[in-house]
């Protein structure tokens, strides 16, 4: 059986075409956008954290106070 794919090499490719490559075609990030976002999470997270424990605080008072009343 014969093989019909061919390997590249280092020979077959022409570095010149690889190296000119257009400088707008090369993507950046702000790195102060990214920051602020991480700390945006941080904040909803934390509120996420205060509302839970207030949640489950307010239950075990409830249940607590269930039980003792009867």
């Amino acid at each position: 059986m014969k093989n019909n794919f061919r390997k590249n090499t280092l020979f077959d490719s022409n570095p010149v075409v690889n190296q000119n490559l257009p400088l707008e075609k090369i993507k950046t990030t702000n790195v102060n956008i990214l920051l602020n976002r991480v700390k945006l999470d941080e904040k909803k997270d934390f509120k996420k954290k205060i509302v839970f424990v207030s949640i489950m605080a307010m239950v075990l008072l409830g249940v607590g106070l269930f039980s003792v009343i009867s």
